[in-house]
């Protein structure tokens, strides 16, 4: 067995050490930009997407089956206001 001098926890900076990088990522509903409650809003904030591309493919997505509208409300209900 070959060792390599180094103790296994020494400065190894792993996938999941963000370091000082660390920040939470939160998904708030908008209170300046909102339609109806400020969710698709939110999200696009989030992920620095157009507000307007998000509306338009939550309106689509409800053309298909699925439990989008409801998905809708649960956000609705369980997003904090920002």
């Amino acid at each position: 067995m070959v060792k390599s001098g180094v103790a296994p926890d020494a400065g190894f900076a792993g996938p999941l050490d963000t370091g000082d990088m660390a920040t939470t990522a939160v998904v708030t509903r908008s209170r300046d930009n909102r339609m109806i409650a400020g969710v698709c809003a939110g999200i696009a904030r989030r992920y620095g997407w157009k507000t307007r591309n998000v509306r338009l493919a939550f309106v689509a997505s409800c053309v298909l089956p699925g439990p989008q509208f409801l998905l809708y409300l649960v956000l609705w209900a369980v997003l904090p206001e920002a």
